[in-house]
């Protein structure tokens, strides 16, 4: 069974480094502003198997370093871990809510009604693509 819960920002950054850029300095996944977000893991079986990271401006919210463990990867768990952050957002009255996806990921964020932008760039040898939700 899994289970979704906010966590403290620090216990983001194991998974954030051994998912996104194991290859990187584990410093490299920490956020200037991590203190300043509201983050989530996903518990299988008691183990923090993936996160996700929330910053809020002006009723809009940007998640960033949405990441689920390798091993664990197409069982359902990043699906469950952001259906719970888009609950989350309404219940915060959000009107909006974007990240800076992967484009190798964008038809995920597709099946949950994010849109994409024309707005793209490359950073730390990937391709991304801003992508969209309005909240309702």
């Amino acid at each position: 069974m899994a289970v979704v819960e906010q966590i403290f920002p620090s216990l983001t950054w194991r998974i954030r480094h051994l998912t996104m850029y194991p290859e990187k300095p584990y410093d490299f996944v920490k956020l200037e502003n991590d203190f300043d977000g509201i983050h989530f893991g996903i518990y299988v079986d008691y183990e923090l198997t993936g996160v996700v990271s929330l910053f809020v401006t002006d009723g809009v919210g940007q998640f960033r370093k949405f990441a689920v463990l390798p091993e664990a990867q197409h069982h359902g768990l990043g699906s469950q871990l952001l259906t719970y952050l888009i609950d989350f957002c309404k219940v915060q009255k959000l009107t909006k809510l974007w990240c800076n996806a992967r484009v190798n990921a964008k038809e995920f964020y597709v099946k949950f009604g994010f849109c994409e932008t024309d707005q793209t760039y490359t950073a730390s040898g990937f391709d991304f693509v801003k992508m969209e939700l309005e909240i309702v």
